[in-house]
């Protein structure tokens, strides 16, 4: 349980700049929020891999990511249903995990889109 404390640590020092950003748990491990959802935690499935990072992505990024770096960067069928990438953090630098951090950060704080009710027009009769 050290290690992933001392990775987590990295995640937090790295997001701690980030405007509204909440330090909790999700699914019983360390998790950073804001607004309170989770943009990223530590994977508590048996199927990541250890020292990794969950991290809240579009669908379309996420398979960007795992496109471009397959090597850092990984899914496993319990996550694919969900708008998050599983991240190896010793494979990635602190520039790339801040920014990874800032997408999901944007990603998670944006409102969600509010529809309007159709304005009805009265009929002349």
């Amino acid at each position: 349980m050290a290690k992933r404390a001392t990775a987590f640590e990295r995640v937090k020092k790295l997001a701690g700049s980030l405007p509204g950003v909440e330090e909790g748990t999700a699914y019983g491990t360390p998790a950073l929020k804001v607004k309170g959802k989770m943009f990223t935690c530590i994977p508590n499935h048996p199927s990541a891999e250890p020292n990794s990072l969950a991290v809240r992505i579009d669908f379309p990024d996420r398979d960007d990511l795992i496109a471009a770096d397959p090597d850092t960067y990984y899914l496993k069928p319990h996550y694919e249903p969900y708008a998050a990438v599983l991240v190896r953090l010793p494979r990635i630098s602190d520039e790339a995990l801040r920014d990874l951090l800032l997408m999901a950060w944007r990603f998670m704080s944006r409102e969600p889109k509010v529809t309007r009710p159709k304005r009805r027009v009265p009929q002349r009769g």
